[in-house]
């Protein structure tokens, strides 16, 4: 084929290539409380902001637990991995009262996803629960070097795509019959949030969490999904 010939197909535009870097044991440190590495001194106060809510275990793969032991023992499981990397979210008293996982690590296309969200009653609904979220896609983009961060879920957990959405995460489709969860058929929602548009969802964060956005009791003056808008 001649070079006048020579059909020029579409690509995509250039990018940096160099891998971004795997996920530590960092202390992420905010103004509602921290996020940390997950450890086995967070055993006994993550079981007491747990048990006995047996809801929370419904989406996820591990869970409930009839006993403090049998926790304890799928506690040190997740400590030793690597892939998810798995930390304790703690509140300003020091006691964890959830957790939350980076996983699906693949530093050379900077891909990273955020799961095994396990948010205790104590920690729902609270400023700690969307700062933890901040802290951690700020550590995903800033400093490990993430350009695509991605949020997915059983397609039939509505207050998780809730969630995604309105950390600001965008919808990009069901894969039909993704998983097989605790003998039972799993759609999954997919969501990602791009180092293109961390800015812009940084700033909404920043101004949700800041003080002046609360009132006297704790109330929220204006929703992190307007400022996302």
């Amino acid at each position: 084929m001649s070079g006048a010939q020579r059909e020029i197909l579409p690509v995509g535009p250039p990018v940096d290539a160099t891998p971004a870097q795997r996920p530590g044991p960092v202390t992420l440190t905010g103004r509602y409380g921290r996020v940390e590495r997950l450890a086995p001194h967070h055993g006994a106060s993550l079981w007491e902001a747990l048990h006995g809510h047996d809801a929370i275990w419904t989406y996820l793969p591990a869970g409930p637990f009839p006993n403090v032991v049998a926790f304890s023992y799928w506690l040190g499981e997740c400590i030793a991995l690597d892939s998810p990397y798995f930390y304790a979210i703690v509140d300003p008293g020091g006691k964890a009262v959830g957790m939350s996982a980076l996983m699906e690590i693949r530093p050379p296309m900077r891909v990273i996803e955020v799961g095994h969200i396990i948010y205790s009653p104590a920690l729902q609904r609270t400023p700690l629960a969307t700062e933890a979220q901040f802290l951690l896609a700020q550590y995903a983009f800033e400093m490990l070097g993430y350009r695509r961060y991605e949020w997915k879920c059983n397609a039939l957990n509505a207050p998780s795509r809730q969630a995604a959405l309105r950390y600001g995460f965008e919808f990009e489709g069901i894969f039909r019959h993704h998983m097989i969860v605790k003998g039972r058929s799993r759609d999954t929602a997919w969501f990602s949030m791009l180092a293109s548009e961390w800015s812009a969802r940084k700033a909404a964060f920043e101004r949700w969490l800041a003080p002046e956005n609360f009132d006297q009791d704790g109330r929220q003056k204006a929703s992190l999904t307007s400022f996302n808008e």
